[in-house]
């Protein structure tokens, strides 16, 4: 038996379609949000970085909504995505998945794009400052 879910923003039945053609989702066909499951936001992210030990933290600031989730009917908790300025729903009582408004799909990726080259700013400076104290390490020693 197929659970029959309904969008939380406008009510309209939600319906399965394949995302981007990589993994299928739960989508409204009125108001044009998608409900991922659990693990679905993660290959949203994976789509554009997928080295999830430097993702960093998901869920900041909670604050409950009037929004049911689409499969258990729990109210669904907004937070603030990985501390950047997008705000996502999700069922926090039951680990069910999250909601994302038309468009949220495209922020989530442009975060994690930012994200990852964040990261490897940082991979390639650590890499410098290695370079340069090895370097003044064998300088030191040298002169000793």
């Amino acid at each position: 038996m197929t659970l029959i879910m309904n969008c939380p923003k406008c009510k309209s039945g939600l319906i399965k379609k394949f995302y981007k053609g990589m993994f299928e989702v739960d989508s409204c066909p009125n108001c044009r949000g998608m409900w991922l499951d659990f693990d679905e936001l993660d290959k949203l992210e994976d789509v554009v970085f997928d080295e999830d030990e430097r993702k960093g933290s998901l869920v900041h600031y909670q604050t409950r909504t009037d929004l049911s989730c689409p499969q258990c009917g729990a109210m669904l908790d907004e937070f603030q995505y990985r501390l950047y300025d997008l705000r996502l729903d999700a069922c926090t009582a039951n680990g069910h998945g999250f909601w994302l408004d038309a468009g949220e799909d495209e922020r989530v990726m442009e975060i994690m794009q930012k994200r990852a080259g964040e990261m490897e700013r940082k991979i390639n400076a650590e890499a410098e400052w290695r370079q340069i104290l090895e370097g003044l390490h064998a300088f030191l020693t040298r002169r000793k």
